[in-house]
């Protein structure tokens, strides 16, 4: 049966019928029927023979457009099955995995490649679920669209879920992702090893027992590199490098550096207790040059870390990836001298006489300790013939540290010397000398603002360092071996002249109570030096009456923190946990003096309590007999402190959701805090 023009039209290929060829076809037509006419007009002959010749024109372009529509349709029906084709040969012989999943994760097809790896046959009408609890578990954490390398079945996989279809596509990599494992596995790592305290330990050995002791060392780093195939050069008494791989530093940090703890604890039961200190470092995997001068210089950096942190563990980190800490299980060994207080005074008098106005402030919140600190910074200062600012803030006092501006206030001189960050900020110039006092973290101290914009900058501190540090700062006097901020800085007033004004009482009454809120009445972290400078504070005037009246609670004092114990939860390994209410600001001094009560009870080694500051965050005070480390726990949860004395802040978090936390980060960490 013949098609009509009208079909004949209508199967014409699309690119046939469009605006464009019409408008041409019109035209065509149009000029042909022109030139009809006129030749007519001319000559009927000549119309007569160009209308034949037209016609003739038509037919063939009649048959020649059934050829082209034939061969085209022809084309397209081969091209389409070519495809459709390729497309089934693709999903069935190509080495992609594809898995069609429904609504309710139910197996709808399965290709014959990713077939192989289920060891069920019969998979379509099954849950993945019920197929394979991993792979179903990784889909589900997948998300639309996003291409992610996966573990399975011993192989990795590319893949990626297009949820709106249900559709699963897995390609092998595993070649690749062996070879980048590989290349991760082999990059050189550089290390820093330091012998913490020998030369104070050998000092009054025999030269036998000091030569026994320094080939013991030896021996133990020598043997432990060897079985690690670690290269080990010594370059001076007490000072290792190592060379190693990725690969072998990833295996020492599972068995958390183990060699630190065997040293300390054999040198201990032969009464020459010695500490090892160690950095390493390495490229980035996102590096692709390697440079080992500054792989060197930040296993360097890590180093000075973990010895500003009192020494005796390990600092592992590269340019951009996040500080791990190993070890510092040990409360840091008196290390500090005279000599060195004597060298710091020097520094300090030197830099104070350059500066135009000095600076001084300490952390948020300020207790005794830092008040002290920063009155006694004031006071050489003062010997010094320099202007000197005490930048706090007078919402954060505590109510001992109310109690001890009231007083401060009976002293005009004194009183007009303390100013609030606003004010200290409009006084910052270049020339300004800024010290920070009891605190090393920039985010912490009483106004970040000056500490960012200080063009001199010194930090006397004694907690342990941790990783946010000044940039450049132009002296750093962190001694975490000492009991407090007020001790160090009491030390640095011993050395000043003695023709200069003197401490007043107030200030050496203030450093006294620093030093006897830091170490709990001279329980913890107290050494010979501490009681020496609790010496010559008294010698000059500290008021013991005095600090009994400020250090004194009231009875709200009390009933708060005997209601906090109400909440009282004992974990394992005899930590308790206590907790305020969601909607009641507690002080932190009571935070803290709960924590240091806890430890009082049976059965309690370490204390946390958990309460809403007014500043709106939630605060956690921390406290151990110094056989758990509390540091390493308030380290990881964005704090930081001592082994036996820490706390932090956490900000858009709820009372519930800090202790759900706190006891996560206290698994986690299980046996690094329990000594």
């Amino acid at each position: 049966m013949k098609k009509s023009l009208t079909e004949r039209i209508k199967a014409l290929p699309t690119f046939l019928k469009g605006d464009a060829i019409k408008k041409y076809g019109y035209s065509f037509i149009g000029i042909i029927l022109s030139m009809l006419i006129i030749a007519y007009v001319m000559n009927i002959w000549v119309g007569i023979v160009l209308t034949l010749f037209v016609i003739l024109i038509g037919i063939l372009l009649y048959f020649f457009a059934n050829y082209i529509v034939k061969e085209t349709n022809h084309y397209v029906s081969n091209l389409s099955y070519k495809i459709n084709k390729g497309s089934q040969d693709a999903s069935i012989k190509m080495p992609i995995g594809m898995l069609l999943l429904d609504s309710d994760g139910e197996i709808q097809w399965i290709n014959p490649y990713l077939q192989k790896y289920f060891d069920k046959k019969d998979l379509l009408g099954f849950s993945l679920k019920q197929v394979d609890k991993e792979l179903a578990q990784t889909v589900s954490q997948l998300k639309p669209n996003e291409e992610k390398v996966i573990h399975w079945k011993e192989k990795y996989f590319q893949t990626v879920f297009h949820s709106d279809i249900g559709m699963l596509y897995m390609m092998d990599i595993t070649e690749y992702a062996v070879i980048k494992e590989t290349y991760l596995d082999e990059r050189p790592v550089f290390g820093q090893i330091f012998v913490d305290n020998f030369a104070e330990v050998s000092q009054s050995l025999t030269d036998r027992k000091k030569s026994n002791l320094n080939n013991f060392v030896t021996n133990q780093l020598t043997s432990w590199a060897n079985h690690n195939n670690i290269y080990l050069k010594r370059v001076d008494t007490d000072r290792f490098v190592a060379f190693l791989d990725k690969k072998i530093l990833s295996r020492l940090e599972k068995d958390r550096f183990d060699i630190i703890d065997k040293i300390r604890e054999t040198t201990a039961q032969q009464n020459t207790p010695l500490t090892v200190s160690m950095g390493f470092s390495y490229a980035d995997s996102t590096e692709n040059v390697m440079n080992y001068d500054e792989i060197a210089s930040h296993a360097q950096e890590n180093l000075d870390l973990a010895l500003g942190r009192g020494g005796d563990q390990v600092v592992v980190r590269s340019k951009n990836e996040e500080t791990r800490f190993y070890g510092g299980k040990s409360n840091p060994l008196e290390k500090r001298t005279r000599v060195r207080s004597r060298m710091v005074s020097q520094a300090l008098e030197n830099m104070m006489a350059s500066a135009t106005q000095i600076i001084i402030m300490g952390h948020q919140y300020p207790d005794m300790d830092c008040v002290g600190g920063c009155l006694g910074i004031r006071r050489i200062a003062k010997m010094h013939g320099k202007t000197s600012w005490i930048v706090t803030n007078p919402d954060q006092y505590s109510h001992d540290i109310k109690k001890l501006m009231a007083v401060i206030k009976e002293d005009e001189e004194l009183s007009s010397s303390i100013v609030t960050p606003e004010m200290a900020e409009a006084l910052l110039t270049p020339e300004t000398l800024v010290i920070i006092v009891d605190v090393s973290k920039p985010s912490l101290t009483a106004s970040p603002v000056i500490v960012e914009k200080a063009n001199q900058l010194v930090i006397i501190d004694h907690h342990r360092r941790g990783q946010e540090f000044p940039a450049n700062p132009d002296l750093v006097y962190i001694e975490p071996y000492a009991s407090s901020a007020g001790e160090l800085i009491t030390e640095l007033l011993e050395y000043q002249s003695n023709e200069e004004e003197q401490i007043k009482t107030i200030e050496a009454t203030t450093l006294l109570a620093g030093i006897i809120v830091d170490t709990r009445n001279f329980t913890l972290r107290t050494g010979s030096r501490t009681f020496d400078t609790a010496s010559y504070l008294k010698s000059v005037g500290a008021d013991t009456i005095l600090i009994q009246r400020l250090l004194k609670e009231n009875v709200d004092t009390y009933l708060m923190r005997s209601h906090l114990l109400n909440s009282l939860e004992i974990l394992p390994n005899n930590i308790g946990i206590v907790h305020g209410e969601e909607t009641f600001v507690y002080p932190t001094v009571v935070a803290a003096q709960t924590a240091d009560m806890m430890l009082s009870m049976e059965n309690i080694d370490a204390s946390f309590v958990v309460t809403r500051r007014n500043d709106g965050r939630v605060g956690i005070s921390a406290r151990s007999l110094g056989n758990k480390n509390v540091q390493r726990v308030m380290e990881k949860m964005g704090g930081g402190g001592h082994l036996s004395n820490a706390a932090t802040q956490l900000t858009d978090m709820s009372i519930e959701e800090a202790i759900e936390q706190l006891k996560i980060v206290i698994q986690e960490l299980d046996t690094e805090i329990n000594l």
